[in-house]
């Protein structure tokens, strides 16, 4: 099974932009399809920017996602500290990555992350459907 790391900017877009490739990779974790991992740091974070009041999403809404991510992710506890992203704020993303042997991470800003990271590939939600769609056909 995949595993993804997804980052804070994909699970806010989904929640904003219906029927839009972040909301699509969103889709692939809830039933299960791939295997959506994250700490609770970014747990903490997704739930913080989701209540920015700038976004204007409905709290109720908001916090029905967080119910229904928390429900679906296999959560870890990094061990290790990691020093890699350009922006310090997204290392725990590769702490995450690292600790729970992702394949990916899934983000909107590629440029924040090393391209790949130990084993994990830094994608945008773009190429992650389309690594999606070629491991489906792959199967078939």
């Amino acid at each position: 099974m995949i595993r993804v790391v997804i980052d804070t900017n994909v699970v806010v877009s989904a929640l904003l932009l219906a029927g839009s490739l972040p909301e699509a990779v969103i889709n692939l974790a809830f039933p299960g399809d791939v295997r959506w991992i994250a700490s609770e740091p970014i747990l903490s974070e997704y739930a913080l920017i989701l209540r920015r009041p700038r976004l204007a999403i409905d709290p109720a809404r908001a916090a029905d996602a967080m119910r229904r991510i928390r429900a679906c992710v296999s959560l870890i506890v990094p061990t290790i500290s990691v020093n890699a992203a350009s922006d310090p704020d997204d290392n725990m993303f590769l702490e995450c990555a690292e600790a729970g042997g992702a394949d990916y991470i899934v983000t909107g800003n590629i440029r924040h992350f090393p391209a790949i990271w130990r084993k994990t590939r830094t994608v945008t939600p773009r190429e992650f459907i389309d690594v999606w769609t070629a491991a489906l056909e792959n199967v078939r």
